[in-house]
């Protein structure tokens, strides 16, 4: 029997305690919300292990003109410029808010913000807290403001596990804490749930994020988009740690090459060089690593010993697996980063579900194409995580009726999910593998298990995956290597890909036989 909240009726349900829950909580107050986190307050979130910072045109020669440029050119066609245009534009306002908020910037000695440079940047413009260790800065200073906040409940050690609905229309979430399961009753629920990575064995995200939000999303009918576009980070730490460690290109920003097991710079010839954009950077790792190579940074001529100071996180996880960046190559190879995929929102971060808004990661609204624009991230959770809350500001959240017979849920277990996302989805993918996946997937997804919302999403991803026949941006098909002329973004809700995914396996079925 779940413990319905009553208490708590009409507060807007905030799922997910990333920078973009967080800011969608801190706007919103004085008006009681609730944060609903599995793990403690900005625990186990991507934002928190962002090493990057935030893109922001502010510095001397840049403008909101040229972020954009650079966008839409790592986007590779599919960025909605509308959408990307008005994200960037409030960059500089993101930044003082965050700052109102209590996050401290690192500043130069004249006390201008400190601007670092990414791959795909045409200009310095990343804004960091605290060097590489701009996320946990962030998140900390705004888990902190959370905290002073009297409007806002926290419920800890709790997972979201379906949205409940009346019609087409958001009612409730339920969830399961750590007593069993309960029912927060409200017509007003933001999913800020971040992304996938936990279905991937190489990733760089927290291993339990597999895509909840999209899952929860999906199973209500909301319409996913471009679920096909999985963002490879290049250089992750290639040692046995799980999940990954991230070596941030801002080190490749500094001058670090990326060589192979020959000392051969093999990304000198590419336009940008080791600053190409991701998608082109890491299917250049994987082709090396494909032939049997090893790939590698090397820091020693453009950092040596500045190396600890300028990166001290990044040092330390180095030192960790056994390696002194001042004096050794660091090994590196692919990983999953960054989903630019997720459930479709309108500017305001409304989702097609009535009731249902969708910030972050776990939302895709177009800004980042076919492959993000480094540091792109948090300031899009940022700026969605507000715009969110002044849409939802002033709206009756009570909900009067509730469905009586309230789903069964379990506690979500990645193991066989991982294996075949990790076997069939990767960097380079081809139609054979993606049909395998959706064959191995689709019956876990329409059974009712512990694998059921893992399965959703990964099939999600194979199914937008056997769809795109071209190789665009982070979608690197080997039997499809070319780019078509018009890039098209996609949507769809689960029903249709389910169909999609059967017609797949009969089409299979018939040629083999």
């Amino acid at each position: 029997m779940s413990e319905i909240l009553e208490e708590l009726n009409g507060r807007t349900v905030i799922v997910g305690s990333g920078l973009a829950g967080l800011m969608t909580a801190l706007t919103l107050a004085p008006e009681p919300t609730v944060i609903v986190t599995r793990a403690l307050i900005g625990g186990e979130t991507s934002s928190a292990w962002a090493q990057g910072g935030i893109a922001a045109s502010i510095g001397e020669g840049d403008c909101a003109a040229l972020h954009l440029a650079d966008t839409l050119g790592a986007g590779d066609g599919l960025c909605d410029a509308t959408m990307a245009a008005g994200i960037v534009a409030e960059a500089s306002d993101t930044i003082a808010a965050l700052e109102r908020a209590g996050v401290e910037f690192d500043r130069d000695d004249a006390g201008q913000l400190s601007l670092g440079l990414e791959a795909a940047h045409s200009l310095r413009r990343i804004v960091h807290s605290k060097g590489d260790g701009s996320g946990a800065a962030i998140v900390r200073a705004l888990a902190g403001a959370v905290a002073r906040t009297p409007s806002i409940t926290v419920l800890e050690g709790c997972q979201a596990q379906r949205l409940l609905l009346d019609g087409d229309r958001v009612v409730g979430l339920l969830c399961l804490g750590e007593k069993g399961s309960v029912v927060l009753p409200s017509s007003k629920v933001v999913l800020a749930t971040g992304g996938i990575g936990g279905l991937f064995d190489a990733t760089t995200n927290p291993v339990g994020n597999f895509g909840q939000g999209i899952a929860l999303a999906a199973r209500a009918g909301a319409k996913l988009a471009d679920m096909e576009f999985v963002q490879f980070h290049p250089t992750a730490l290639d040692s046995r740690r799980r999940p990954l460690a991230l070596v941030s290109e801002a080190v490749r920003g500094e001058g670090a090459l990326l060589v192979n097991e020959g000392g051969e710079r093999f990304m000198a010839a590419v336009d940008g060089a080791e600053l190409a954009p991701r998608d082109i950077v890491a299917r250049a790792i994987s082709a090396e690593i494909a032939r049997g190579g090893k790939v590698f940074l090397d820091a020693r001529n453009a950092l040596g010993q500045r190396f600890a100071t300028r990166f001290p996180v990044i040092e330390t996880l180095c030192r960790e697996a056994g390696v002194d960046p001042a004096s050794d190559l660091i090994p590196v190879r692919p990983a999953v980063h960054y989903h630019m995929g997720g459930v479709a929102t309108d500017e305001r971060g409304r989702s097609s579900v009535p009731g249902l808004w969708v910030v972050g990661e776990a939302a895709s609204t177009g800004l980042h194409g076919a492959n993000r624009l480094a540091s792109n991230s948090l300031l899009e959770a940022a700026v969605m995580g507000m715009r969110a809350a002044r849409d939802i500001a002033g709206r009756d959240g009570r909900v009067r009726r509730l469905q009586s017979d309230l789903p069964t849920t379990f506690a979500p277990d990645l193991t066989l999910v991982r294996q075949i996302v990790s076997r069939h989805l990767g960097v380079l993918r081809n139609g054979g593998a993606i049909h395998g996946a959706i064959a191995a997937l689709l019956p876990l997804c329409e059974s009712e298990s512990p694998t059921t919302d893992p399965a959703i999403v990964g099939l999600l991803i194979a199914v937008f995956a056997s769809l795109r026949m071209e190789s665009r941006g982070a979608h690197a098909r080997t039997d499809f290597p070319l780019k078509l002329p018009h890039a098209q973004r996609r949507t769809m809700h689960l029903s249709d890909a389910r169909d999609v995914a059967r017609s797949v396996l009969t089409q299979t079925m018939a040629r083999s036989a």
